[in-house]
């Protein structure tokens, strides 16, 4: 029940399309999205595969409640093995494409094999296909949009492609979904492009009318949206200011990472702020924000819908950018703002419209950016390798010649899309990189955040606030208020942090919600649309067992316990600035305690008895 119960395998070197019934024992055990299709990757492919090869696989898989009357329901994963990390690789996205899937009736879809030709998957329901898509190929996300509107001639469907990026390697390309929504990090795009594969659409009219306890769902779904709007994060904060709500507050505690983070404090985050956002421009008397927006089912609307000034040197001969379209989250406007010294909303603006165009992170584009930027300021780069062009810290103008030289995947572009950790290995300083398990970080520096140093340490995906951000009690005091300088205690929290969000994940809601919401708010609801007796406790071991099980997946894939660290700047150089003056990250003293609290041995192996107890032997 709430699950539709069907799976679409995608074979593309065959073209073939295959109907197979949902595996339902591993719904009660994974019960979605993350865990579920995570399941299914780690059963059927070998971890040490190539990403970029056909036998590597990628789904796109819904939660049971994705496309219910739950808030915030709009999300699905694409889950796959990972060409930037070499790690399992699940990227969440929320918007509307996830919920026409499920009213599809439709919980995965499994790609397979490479196509010999450009392709893209069209399904209407239970009519599936496989249509050319060669004429797009070489074309832009919104171009590709367009395109298939155009086609189709139905406004109702949606539509999650690849643009030029993942066409040309970038090893970060995203999945973009309804224009500016994107499964964004760890190169999943960059898999979906290797398998000529343009993109999918989906329209579905078969809504959902399988959840198993109809009156008790709902009243856990109102029950729910009311503590929603009576928080002041999920009520108040995120409707106004979206996550950029963040920008001040991080800086003013000394945790924002600033020019390839050598720093902790921006001078000018005032200027690139959810504050700033609102505020009327002197040129047209305009603010950069037009709207806030939500995705589908969602009560909190954090989404960002920006304009850029049409006299701004980025787009002054650019009418085709002068409309609106998705604006800047805190971490894209972090990762294109203070990691590389810009205070320019509106350069920033655009670089952002950019990368929705044409589909890749922007915040390993901006930390690889800042790595370049350090590596030519120490001669390890010279204009010889970057076209002519000077890299500076501050400079709008190197953000936006960079931007666009990525977007072209020519020259020093294409350095670019490789991603800092293998940039700065080509070019003799490895230490530059700002990864873990090759991937860049988000914009909490762990030196003022200590707890957020574990939890990117020991992530599954490489660098990242989303498995377990530890950020919501050190900062924002939720549940409960922690000191985010000290390390006792933090191994535990990071934990729980993890097993939760990796049971929300799996659900089919946004993370978001945990602003607001614990495993309490969530299980009832999870309970009253899914067969079977959901609690929180049951929820919170579930979320253990997807941890064990992507953390078993990346050891089979070569990973080790020495892969759990940060960079030596964050353990090594002290902070200048701010509360956390003097200090590195004390990983070495949390590490040890996570371990033994997650039941591994001393090299960060799941021991047996663990596995026995979550049923992973």
């Amino acid at each position: 029940m709430s699950w539709a119960g069907k799976i679409l395998r995608v074979n593309l070197t065959q073209g073939t399309c295959t109907v197979e019934a949902l595996n339902r024992q591993w719904a009660q055990e994974y019960l979605g999205q993350r865990g579920l299709a995570t399941k299914y990757l780690s059963e059927e492919i070998d971890p040490r595969v190539d990403p970029l090869s056909p036998e590597n696989k990628m789904i796109m898989t819904t939660g049971p409640l994705t496309g219910t009357m739950a808030s915030t329901s709009g999300r699905y994963s694409v889950v796959t093995k990972g060409p930037l990390t070499n790690c399992v690789a699940c990227s969440n996205s929320g918007g509307f494409f996830g919920a026409e899937m499920h009213f599809a009736g439709w919980d995965m879809f499994i790609f397979e094999g490479k196509s010999p030709k450009p392709v893209y998957l069209s399904v209407k329901n239970d009519k599936v296909e496989l249509l050319s898509a060669e004429e797009i190929w070489g074309t832009s996300v919104w171009h590709t949009d367009e395109w298939l509107h155009t086609k189709h001639q139905d406004p109702m469907i949606r539509i999650a492609a690849v643009g030029r990026a993942a066409e040309a390697g970038c090893l970060y390309a995203a999945i973009v979904n309804d224009q500016h929504r994107a499964a964004g990090r760890s190169g999943v795009g960059t898999v979906m492009a290797s398998k000529n594969l343009k993109a999918v659409v989906v329209r579905g009219t078969k809504g959902i009318d399988n959840v198993k306890d109809p009156a008790k769902f709902m009243n856990a779904v109102n029950a729910g949206k009311k503590v929603l709007a009576d928080n002041a994060v999920t009520g108040q904060g995120l409707p106004t200011y979206g996550t950029q709500v963040l920008m001040n507050v991080i800086n003013e505690i000394g945790a924002l990472p600033t020019r390839n983070m050598r720093e902790v404090q921006f001078e000018g985050a005032q200027s690139v702020s959810g504050e700033a956002m609102h505020e009327k421009r002197a040129s047209d008397g305009k603010p950069n924000l037009t709207t806030n927006a939500g995705c589908f089912g969602c009560t909190i609307a954090c989404g960002r819908i920006s304009t850029v000034d049409k006299g701004h040197f980025s787009v002054e001969n650019k009418p085709e950018y002068w409309g609106s379209s998705g604006g800047l989250e805190y971490e894209a406007a972090w990762a294109l703002g203070p990691d590389t010294g810009v205070d320019d909303l509106d350069a920033l603006t655009y670089t952002n419209f950019l990368c929705n165009e044409d589909g890749f992170d922007p915040i390993t584009f901006g930390g690889t950016l800042a790595a370049a930027i350090e590596l030519f300021k120490m001669g390890a780069l010279t204009t010889e390798q970057t076209n002519g062009r000077e890299l500076n810290f501050g400079s709008a103008e190197t953000l936006v010649w960079a931007v666009e030289a990525l977007v072209k995947g020519e020259g020093f572009g294409k350095d670019l899309g490789l991603g800092s950790k293998r940039l700065c290995e080509k070019y003799g300083h490895p230490e530059l990189s700002m990864t873990v398990k090759g991937q860049e970080f988000p914009a909490y520096d762990p030196r003022g955040i200590q707890g957020m140093g574990l939890a990117y340490a020991t992530s599954n995906r490489g660098a990242c606030h989303l498995r377990g951000y530890t950020v919501a009690s050190e900062v924002l005091g939720i549940p409960e208020k922690t000191d985010p300088l000290e390390t006792e205690g933090k191994a535990g929290l990071v934990k729980a942090f993890q097993d939760a969000t990796a049971a929300v994940d799996s659900s089919g809601l946004c993370l978001f919600t945990t602003f607001a919401w614990s495993l309490e708010d969530i299980a009832p609801q999870v309970d009253g649309a899914c067969e079977g007796d959901w609690t929180a406790e049951r929820m919170l071991e579930l979320g253990e067992r997807i941890w064990n099980m992507e953390r078993d997946f990346n050891m089979r894939a070569g990973l080790t316990a020495a892969d759990d660290t940060l960079p030596k700047r964050l353990l090594k150089e002290a902070a200048k600035t701010g509360p956390a003056l003097g200090r590195v990250n004390d990983l070495d003293k949390m590490l040890p305690e996570y371990y033994e609290l997650r039941g591994w041995t001393s090299d960060g192996v799941p021991t047996e008895s663990t596995r026995q107890r979550l049923g992973l032997s």
